[in-house]
């Protein structure tokens, strides 16, 4: 059975992307061992040894080792001694160095190696290759994700996640995040400490201001724009959130289509539907089933849809048929994948009922009262009352729920 281990690699002497490029491929050819993921490079001065060194180019790999911890360090001293390896003054130049930084959660003590790698939490040009590619591993002495470790050494989070920072560390991905409930998740993401990848169909203006907003509490944040109406854009969010920060341990699939203001307003029932089949369904299954399967297989996660707390017991009208066809479709589809996904991937449904965003500022006076007559709060919520829902949600407070539909709907309760 394999391990995953992960693998630093240092060069400082003659052609020092070549000597990385060759460790790694003969690497790839010991029997029992798969490199499975790669970091970029790093230049970083060297640190300690001799003066008058040149710096070295850094980076470190994902290997599946069926190997030993001791039995891949005596193959690692191979290949060192093939591209050229010379073991003389301390901290010296070197053409190559490798150094078994993490082998799955052992700890290990002996005369030829130390695991996890002693001062791995110490040097950034460690942690920078080695976050880039293992956000989320937990130093199984220390307790502490990659991220965070990289993060007290560059004195952002001294000691850790501070209170009300139990997102720390976390990479989010909220579709439909230029403006409403999007918007409001993405904020209170940030404020819990994660990093957020927003997403917008049409205004980059408008993403990029999310996206500043986001930067001033602290985090990382970027900025996609995909029409998720088309697969092909679904496809494409998928490739480029994930490679983003090398995976997400968050999605929020908020995107909706907006049938009830502006142009869309004006629409048929069948435009309407077809609107709404694909970017709240059809793109919800797209980016939850392909995400989650990544999610499963890295480091695990927490899935977050939309659905529509009257979707179960129905509302009259076309704009009650077309949500509960629609927002239904979304909350079946959540506890099957739920089922599919656990334990690694925990998912939830987010069914808000009256929610105050664009079509709710401009809504006729007798909404207004049918507000305030089916809600015993009487009445509307805000988008920040979903967001702070979907917070508690995506972080490790509510470990041990799953499959869960909430309704975030003043207590309405309907027969």
């Amino acid at each position: 059975m394999s391990e995953i281990a992960y693998i630093a690699l240092g060069s400082n002497l003659g052609d020092r992307q070549g000597h990385l490029d060759g460790a790694i491929a003969r690497l790839g050819e010991v029997p029992g061992v798969r490199v499975s993921k790669r970091s970029s490079l790093y230049e970083t001065a060297p640190v300690g040894g001799p003066a008058g060194q040149g710096s070295y180019l850094n980076a470190v790999v994902e290997v599946a080792s069926e190997l030993g911890p001791e039995e891949l360090l005596t193959r690692l001293q191979a290949i060192e001694s093939d591209l050229g390896r010379v073991r003389t003054v301390r901290d010296g130049p070197r053409t190559i160095d490798l150094d078994i930084l993490f082998y799955g959660d052992h700890v290990l003590d002996t005369q030829r190696l130390t695991l996890p790698h002693p001062r791995l939490h110490e040097r950034l040009f460690v942690l920078e290759p080695l976050a880039e590619i293992a956000f989320g591993v937990v130093h199984p002495k220390l307790g502490l994700k990659v991220s965070q470790l990289r993060s007290r050494l560059l004195g952002i989070e001294p000691y850790g996640p501070s209170p009300g920072r139990e997102m720390h560390g976390m990479r989010a991905l909220v579709t439909g995040s230029t403006s409403g409930i999007g918007r409001a998740i993405a904020l209170e993401f940030a404020a819990a400490g994660a990093d957020v990848i927003v997403h917008g169909r049409r205004s980059i203006a408008s993403a990029q201001e999310v996206v500043a907003a986001l930067r001033r509490r602290g985090i990382r944040a970027e900025a996609i724009m995909a029409d998720l109406a088309e697969p092909a854009g679904c496809d494409e969010l998928i490739a480029k959130a994930w490679a983003t920060w090398n995976g997400l341990d968050v999605v929020v699939n908020n995107a909706g289509a907006d049938t009830l203001t502006g142009e869309a307003a004006k629409w048929g029932f069948d435009q309407k539907l077809e609107a709404l089949l694909a970017v709240d369904v059809r793109a919800t299954v797209r980016l939850s089933r392909e995400l989650g399967r990544r999610m499963k297989s890295a480091t695990g996660g927490v899935i977050l849809t939309m659905g529509w707390d009257q979707a179960e017991t129905g509302m009259e009208g076309d704009s009650g048929e077309l949500f509960a066809t629609t927002k239904g479709a979304v909350m079946s589809f959540t506890r099957s994948l739920a089922l599919s996904l656990a334990p690694e991937v925990r998912v939830h449904c987010l069914a808000p009922g009256w929610i105050r965003t664009a079509w709710g500022d401009t809504a006729s006076e007798g909404w207004q009262e049918r507000v305030r007559r089916e809600t015993p709060l009487q009445c509307w919520g805000t988008p920040e009352d979903v967001a702070k829902t979907a917070r508690w949600l995506a972080s490790p407070e509510s470990k041990y729920l799953d499959g869960q539909l909430v309704r975030i709907n003043g207590g309405a309760v309907r027969a």
